[in-house]
């Protein structure tokens, strides 16, 4: 962004490409109808910084200034189309999954594991391990490179690993030796 604003073309050409890369998953994940209006409101995001580049504030993170710019874009859509989604009602069975007991505990078991983790960290493991983000996409909304990010997880996971002992033959999840006093 800072080569693009002193003009050089190369890299502003380049900063648009990664973010339109990143753009598309955004806004697919976040459209009810499977993604259609993706690409025009990738293009619309695009122009809009191309076109307020200079209201940027060198201080602050680029990607939160473009990704407010899209949720912006983003919100604008959605008020013009004027609807809400809906789904046949042959789908409706999908809203209303099997949930046991087991389940609950599971979720328990879960929270509990991940509260020995400092928060940051734990919401990283929580984007990328339950939720399905990219590495990429927490390392971004949490503030880390990508490579920290994948340090962070794999430290994280193996320090869990450590203080867990594998499943008992109930089931249940054993904390280690040293959680005994």
């Amino acid at each position: 962004m800072l080569r693009g604003l002193e003009g050089d073309a190369a890299a502003w050409r380049v900063l648009l490409s990664d973010m339109g890369a990143h753009l598309r998953p955004f806004f697919r994940r976040r459209l009810f109808n499977g993604g259609e209006d993706a690409e025009d409101l990738v293009q619309e995001t695009l122009i809009a910084i191309h076109a307020k580049r200079a209201t940027w504030d060198r201080n602050q993170p680029f990607t939160a200034w473009a990704f407010a710019i899209a949720r912006h874009k983003l919100i604008d859509h959605l008020r013009r189309q004027g609807r809400r989604p809906s789904h046949p009602i042959e789908e409706a069975g999908e809203l209303f999954a099997d949930h046991t007991v087991e389940d609950g505990a599971t979720r328990a078991d879960l929270t509990r594991v991940l509260a020995h983790l400092p928060p940051r960290q734990r919401r990283l493991i929580e984007d990328v391990r339950l939720k399905g983000l990219t590495v990429a996409e927490a390392a971004e909304r949490h503030g880390y490179s990508l490579t920290a990010a994948k340090v962070s997880i794999h430290r994280s996971m193996k320090s869990l690993n450590a203080r867990f002992t594998p499943a008992s033959t109930d089931g249940s999840i054993q904390e280690g030796a040293e959680d005994e006093d």
